[in-house]
């Protein structure tokens, strides 16, 4: 059975071999822009299919930049060649054959490049929500840690109180019991001494009972301060148990922006200059294909030009008009610096919720908001590595820089597009990493920054503080 398969699949191979050699041959005679034999054998055994071909990854501008952030995603270089150069348009524009077969299958690998950008980026969306939920339960878990552990040392400080009143209580029972001035008042004879007496005795029975109350308030207070340490004790668990769960949401949320942003980049290096490419196919009037390529490379130049003055304005500005509070890369001590331009427009903690279009607002509010407009510089605090770059739920656009010693910092609401940092890369204090927006759950363009210390989120306002930085 086995034989009779290989041999059939030998026939099958050799079949292929030959209509392949038969339909080189004919192209070779319509427009002689048929690959040669030896090209013909190396294409042909990559064995892809159209479709097999455009799920492989990037072109070639795409390969070169992702692994410029050491981001490779497991893309062949040999799938680059796949995309028609203009040389390949120029040919089949010279004969009809050629160049339906070369409309054809550009219009499928534009087709296929604007399909690859939506499923990955909707895949990348439900990922970053899902990362999100794990890190608001986490959050949310060490917030009932504390309190149930707050709770128990409460309880016991009560219990200890209480023990240390019974016990000199008790002390001083036992030192009006051990009176001999007391039992001689009682065989005196007198009855304004014996009544004192009764009175002193009825006096300890009432301090008796008292202690015997104290007593036991003291054992319910430790015994609910045990059963409140038990629970905090449950609850730091899965507390612990929810961090590596956000940490493993982060790390897939974070594979999934990363494969978003290859297939953005791939359709960035390659759209427009097929469909240039299909513009001059198409084109039935005398303008030449190097128009049309000369057309995208102004275009291209322009959009250099235009990338480059952005980020001079940036740099210039300084993050715009912090007023009182500090412009946006504002230096303290240490390094730190200030992560955002003007004021501060809600603070760390408890909140009334806001609600609009989007829903609401958290109750909790786990950072501090600045509001300096829709496109302003955010800034790295210090320098450290970007160990998430992508969506995050509720944050919308968001990024985490881990600063060594437990210490991160995070910062959401950046705007479509607005991150310009990749996971993995070092950045340096003050460097611009993003600019505001208003995605995900908000209500106006700002940076919503957190800081982390071990994962866990901490008061930003008083860490910058103690740093010398205003918030």
């Amino acid at each position: 059975m086995f034989h009779r398969a290989t041999s059939t699949t030998g026939r099958k191979r050799r079949v292929n071999d030959q209509i392949a050699k038969e339909a080189t041959a004919a192209a070779s005679e319509d427009c002689g822009c048929a690959p040669t034999p030896a090209e013909r054998d190396g294409l042909w055994k990559l064995s892809l299919s159209r479709r097999g071909a455009l799920g492989l990854g990037l072109g070639a501008l795409s390969v070169v930049a992702l692994a410029a952030f050491g981001v490779t995603s497991g893309i062949s270089a040999a799938y680059a060649a796949s995309y028609p150069s203009w040389d390949d348009v120029q040919r089949a524009k010279n004969n009809e054959a050629a160049k339906a077969s070369e409309i054809s299958r550009i219009e499928g690998l534009i087709q296929s490049l604007t399909q690859k950008v939506a499923e990955t980026q909707a895949a990348a969306q439900t990922a970053g929500d899902e990362f999100y939920e794990a890190q608001q339960a986490y959050f949310a878990a060490i917030t009932e840690a504390e309190t149930l552990q707050a709770q128990a040392d409460e309880q016991a400080e009560i219990a200890d109180t209480a023990a240390r009143k019974a016990g000199q209580i008790a002390a001083q029972l036992y030192r009006d019991g051990g009176d001999d001035t007391a039992l001689q008042l009682f065989f005196s004879g007198s009855a304004a001494n014996a009544d004192e007496l009764l009175s002193r005795l009825g006096t300890m029975d009432k301090l008796l009972e008292y202690n015997q109350s104290v007593f036991d308030d003291a054992i319910l207070s430790r015994n609910t301060a045990q059963s409140l340490t038990d629970q905090a004790k449950v609850a730091l668990d899965e507390r612990n148990r929810l961090q590596q769960v956000a940490e493993q949401k982060m790390v897939a949320a974070q594979n999934a922006a990363e494969a978003a942003q290859a297939a953005l980049d791939e359709q960035a290096a390659n759209l427009e200059t097929m469909n240039a490419q299909l513009a001059a196919l198409k084109d039935t009037t005398t303008t030449t294909v190097a128009s049309y390529q000369a057309g995208v490379a102004a275009r291209e130049a322009e959009e250099k030009a235009r990338r480059e003055r952005e980020a001079a304005e940036a740099a210039a500005n300084g993050g715009g008009n912090g007023g009182g509070n500090g412009g946006g890369g504002a230096a303290g001590t240490g390094g730190w610096v200030r992560p955002h331009g003007g004021g501060r427009s809600s603070s760390y903690g408890p909140r009334t919720p806001s609600c609009g279009s989007q829903g609401c607002s958290s109750s909790y509010h786990y950072g501090a908001d600045l509001a300096n407009g829709c496109g302003a510089a955010i800034y790295a605090v210090n320098s450290g590595t970007v160990d998430y770059a992508g969506a995050n739920g509720n944050y919308g656009n968001y990024v985490r820089i881990q600063h060594g010693g437990g210490v991160s910092t995070g910062y959401a609401h950046i705007k479509p597009g607005g991150i310009i940092v990749r996971s993995g890369q070092w950045v340096n204090s003050g460097q611009v990493i993003a600019y505001a927006g208003d995605t995900g759950r908000s209500f106006g363009c700002h940076l919503h920054f957190e800081v982390y210390i071990n994962g866990g989120y901490t008061n930003p306002i008083r860490f910058m503080e103690e740093r010398g930085v205003y918030i």
